[in-house]
């Protein structure tokens, strides 16, 4: 099973990161933006402080201010699988001022524990801002050294191996983790957490025996040498990890494509040419190099979609969540 769409969307990605990076070499970021908000900008995260998601707008609003004259809000709402914070930016006016960050475990939600509540009609897309592989890490002090480590010992130990990562059952770390489940023909125990710093406490604290995030917020840990990285899902290995392989280096065929995305979304019926103009500054904030320096040292690779293609993106990837839900067992 493949997301072809993500494919393109990343190797369009390298050549505009290239462009860009050239750019900023010959000219400082523009000083101002279309985009004028009245206020402050409340954006609103599923998770708790210093999950990657958190980190991306946290080190964004650093450029993004400057451009739009007005404070950046983070506030976070995790709970329900996300659907604390979508409830709220739902209700808010559409007027720019509220607005909230998305993974893709927000299209996975939609379509198990908030189907019925949440569907992406709710909701205007205004921007897509990153890709981010997952990858499996366990403590420093683990027999499992390797993703074929976890395998064996997950057939000798059949649901007794826990494995630690963000959101319920039928989240995009989650799946990730089923599609190894499948391709290795073992079976893992689950636990969903509303943050990377509770898996990294649980992980830490012998209570999971291995951790599913991304590198941003795990990168401290792998500096002080606390874990060691077992493999990336994605197709290539990281910049900031490079001599850790990918699950298809380590004999593994699972969908590399598989990819975190996050974007920019805000409550239904907003303008579009609101949506363009708050696109346009966050994608420009995207091309200072104190954020450049942050996402090329984490892994992410950018993505520069405005809210008639995130719009359609978003409808595609949830049809491929549809199929991948299927494919374990989560959807009829």
């Amino acid at each position: 099973m493949s997301l072809n769409l993500l494919k393109t969307i990343r190797a369009n990605s390298a050549a505009v990161c290239m462009t860009i990076t050239a750019a900023l070499v010959a000219a400082p970021a523009a000083a101002e933006t279309a985009w004028k908000p009245s206020g402050p900008v409340n954006v609103l995260m599923h998770t708790k402080p210093g999950g990657t998601a958190d980190i991306f707008i946290r080190t964004l609003a650093q450029s993004l201010e400057p451009l739009i004259g007005q404070t950046i809000v983070v506030v976070n709402a995790p709970g329900a699988g996300g659907a604390t914070q979508m409830a709220r930016v739902a209700h808010a006016k559409p007027d720019g001022l509220t607005l909230g960050i998305n993974t893709m475990s927000h299209f996975t939600s939609m379509l198990t524990n908030l189907k019925g509540t949440f569907s992406v009609d709710d909701f205007s897309w205004v921007a897509s801002t990153q890709e981010d592989p997952i990858i499996f890490f366990a403590r420093a002090d683990s027999d499992i050294k390797t993703i074929g480590d976890l395998v064996a010992k997950a057939k000798a130990n059949s649901g007794k191996i826990n494995i630690g990562g963000f959101g319920p059952v039928g989240s995009m770390q989650h799946l990730g983790t089923s599609m190894l489940e499948k391709a290795a023909g073992i079976k893992l125990n689950w636990v969903g957490f509303d943050s990377t710093p509770d898996i990294m406490t649980a992980l830490l604290g012998g209570h999971v025996d291995i951790g599913v995030s991304n590198l941003g917020p795990t990168a401290p840990f792998f500096e002080s040498k606390r874990i060691i990285g077992l493999g990336v899902l994605g197709e290539t290995r990281l910049e900031g990890l490079p001599d850790l392989p990918t699950f298809r280096e380590q004999g593994f065929e699972v969908d590399t494509s598989w990819v975190q995305v996050r974007g920019l979304f805000g409550p239904k019926d907003m303008p579009l040419e609101l949506q363009q103009q708050i696109a346009d500054a966050f994608h420009e904030a995207m091309k200072a190099k104190s954020y450049q320096d942050y996402a090329r040292n984490t892994g992410v690779v950018d993505s520069w979609m405005g809210p008639k293609e995130y719009d359609a993106f978003v409808r595609k990837v949830s049809g491929t969540a549809v199929k991948q839900l299927q494919a374990a067992g989560l959807l009829q």
